[in-house]
C-alpha cells in the first residue's frame, strides 16, 4: 500500500470548502484510497493510503489547483492498509495552534533541507526544539533536542512565551531549529515565532520523515523510531513499520519492552493506563479485543479499533 502524507498552506475561501470536501470524498472513493483529509481556510492537511495509482491520482488532482501546486508530500509504503476509513473534514485550522492571525503564507522561518540539518543542529549555539507531543518524543527524537512536554500542539504558544526565552538566554543560543513529523507543525510554529519578532528561526523541510528518507543511517542524528498517525504507529529509519504498537485503551505507543510487562493486557491496558479504567471499561475493552482477534482470524477489518491521537491526520 502506498502511503502519502501531505499538507499545503493556502488561502481558500470559506464558501468553497464544502464543495471541495464533497469532490475530494468522491474522488477518494473512486480511487480506492482511505485516510483523513482536513480542509480549512488556511489550506489542506492529510494522510491517505491505498493503491499507488489511486493515491497519486488524488495528489495530482489536488496539485492541479494553483494554490496547492506547492503541496508538500511525503511518500512511504505499508504492508497492509494503514487506515480503515476515508474521512474529509472541515476545520478551523489544518493544524491546531489555537492562536488567531498566524498565517504561514505571511512569513515563516528559514527552511533547512535534510542535507543541511546535521550541520545546523550540531552547532553549539543552536537550540533544537521538538514541536511534537510527549507521547511522540518518547519513542524517538534528534539527540539533544528540547522537549516542550506538550500533550497537544495548542500548548506550544504558551511554552514559547513562558519557557523558551529563558532557555535561549541560559544556553546563549543564537538560533532556533524546529522540527516535527512531516513539517506542518514546525512550519506553523516558526510562523508564530517570526510574527512575534524572533529572528534566526529555522525548521526542517519535510520534517522527520523527509530526513529519514534522505539521510543514510550512518550519517543520521535521529535516535529511535518516528511516531506516525496511522495504524503503523511508528516507522524506522527505512520508513518501514517500526516495533511500537498502540495501546487500544489509552492510545499510547508501546515498545516491545512495554508489551512484555505484566501491566500490559492486549487491548485492555498498559503501563500508562493501568488502574485508570473502571471494571466496566476493562470488560468492554476485553470484548472489543476478542472481536478484533476474531475478525483478524477471518481476514476481516474490525472498525471498532481505536485510532491514533488526532494531532495530525
Amino acid at each position: 500500500m502506498r502511503v502519502a502524507s501531505f499538507y499545503g498552506f493556502a488561502h481558500l475561501e470559506r464558501e468553497e470548502l464544502e464543495p471541495m470536501r464533497q469532490r475530494l470524498l468522491a474522488l477518494g472513493v473512486e480511487a480506492g484510497v482511505l485516510g483523513t483529509v482536513l480542509l480549512a481556510e488556511e489550506g489542506i492537511n492529510g494522510s491517505l493510503g491505498g493503491p499507488e495509482a489511486g493515491v497519486e491520482r488524488v495528489l495530482q488532482q489536488l496539485q492541479a489547483d494553483p494554490r496547492l501546486a506547492h503541496l508538500a508530500v511525503r511518500r512511504s509504503w505499508a504492508p497492509q492498509p494503514p487506515f480503515f476509513r476515508l474521512k474529509v473534514r472541515l476545520k478551523r485550522e489544518i493544524v491546531s495552534l489555537g492562536v488567531e492571525g498566524v498565517d504561514p503564507l505571511a512569513g515563516v522561518g528559514r527552511y533547512v533541507s535534510p542535507a543541511e540539518w546535521n550541520a545546523l543542529i550540531d552547532a553549539p549555539d543552536t537550540l533544537v526544539v521538538d514541536t511534537r507531543n510527549t507521547y511522540e518524543v518518547a519513542i524517538g527524537s534528534f539527540a539533544g533536542a528540547i522537549q516542550p512536554h506538550t500533550s497537544h500542539f495548542r500548548e506550544f504558544p504558551s511554552w514559547a512565551e513562558e519557557v523558551l526565552p529563558g532557555l535561549m538566554a541560559e544556553r546563549q543560543c543564537k538560533r532556533l531549529a524546529l522540527f516535527c513529523t512531516g513539517g506542518i507543525r514546525c512550519e506553523k510554529a516558526t510562523a508564530y515565532l517570526v510574527q512575534r519578532g524572533l529572528e534566526e528561526v529555522h525548521h526542517l523541510r519535510g520534517g522527520i520523515l523527509g530526513y529519514l528518507e534522505a539521510i543514510p543511517p550512518e550519517q543520521s542524528r535521529w535516535q529511535g523510531e518516528c511516531f506516525v498517525f496511522d495504524h503503523r504507529t511508528a516507522v524506522n529509519h527505512q520508513l518501514s513499520p517500526g516495533s511500537h504498537e498502540l495501546c487500544h485503551a489509552c492510545r499510547m505507543p508501546l515498545s516491545p519492552e512495554d508489551r512484555a510487562l505484566p501491566s500490559h493486557i492486549p487491548g485492555v491496558c498498559c503501563r500508562h493506563c493501568e488502574g485508570e479504567r473502571s471494571a466496566a471499561d476493562r470488560a468492554r475493552y476485553a470484548e472489543r479485543e476478542r472481536q478484533q482477534q476474531r475478525a483478524k482470524a477471518s481476514g476481516e477489518v474490525h472498525l471498532g479499533r481505536l485510532f491514533p491521537p488526532a494531532e495530525e491526520p
